[in-house]
């Protein structure tokens, strides 16, 4: 029997509520999704962690953009794993490359150290390097328990074929974390045309605000994004998801 795993990345306590209530095995908590996410507050850490005991991996990521970091993100990196270690979370997913699109072994094994007996993934990061199968054997050396990727591509779908080889060179050593655009659809797909059993979605719908007043010609962040709609998981979405899961397990 399969032993499956869904993770939902979420950046709100509403959102972590919601996949909890949807069957997510673990979320991942992070701020700021919509730009793919950055290191969450511990405010929000904490909140969800009193109002849930489902599993938290914390998002390590100190702005957006590239993997490559100065020394002063890195020292923010490294306490804010020390942070989360130290409040209780179950993992950390974090990813450092050089300029060449080599994994930051150097750093990663910093990281790994400072993280002691939290479970550690490597991000999309992943993604971003020039050699995947490189970086896989790398990641196991390290002691990275799993590697999120959407096949060094945009979406899962578009990666399947290397994502299918990623899973078998894997083994048992590390696990392949199928993420970008999953939904109980894709997982399906997924299921009949390889073995990846570990997926990763944020089953988000957009919500409209809840303001009544609405100023217009002010915005508060990209001109594109209307101030006014709000991204949260729907606990329906994960269920969905789950249910592929949990029929496949039978």
């Amino acid at each position: 029997m399969k032993d499956f795993v869904l993770e939902c990345c979420v950046d709100s306590v509403e959102s972590a509520l919601e996949a909890d209530k949807g069957g997510a095995d673990r979320i991942e908590l992070a701020a700021n999704l919509i730009i793919g996410g950055t290191s969450p507050s511990i405010a929000l850490y904490n909140e969800i962690r009193r109002q849930s005991d489902i599993k938290i991996f914390a998002l390590l990521r100190p702005r957006f953009g590239d993997f490559h970091y100065t020394e002063n993100e890195f020292k923010i990196l490294k306490e804010e794993v020390a942070m989360f270690r130290d409040a209780g979370a179950d993992g950390v997913v974090v990813g450092c490359l050089n300029v060449d699109g080599t994994l930051d072994v150097e750093k990663m094994e910093e990281l790994v150290k400072e993280a002691g007996d939290m479970h550690v993934t490597l991000h999309r990061a992943f993604d971003m390097t020039k050699d995947p199968f490189e970086t896989l054997e790398q990641a196991k050396k390290l002691g990275i328990k799993t590697i999120l990727t959407s096949g060094h591509k945009n979406n899962a779908l578009d990666g399947k074929d290397l994502i299918k080889e990623l899973v078998e060179k894997a083994g048992d050593d590390i696990e392949i974390l199928v993420g970008s655009g999953v939904n109980a659809n894709v997982i399906k797909e997924f299921l009949a045309d390889t073995n990846a059993t570990s997926f990763h979605m944020s089953g988000k719908v957009t919500l409209d605000s809840k303001m009544e007043y609405r100023k217009e010609g002010v915005s508060m962040g990209l001109p594109m994004m209307s101030e006014y709609e709000i991204c949260q998981t729907s606990a329906e979405k994960i269920r969905e998801a789950r249910e592929v899961l949990d029929n496949a397990r039978k």
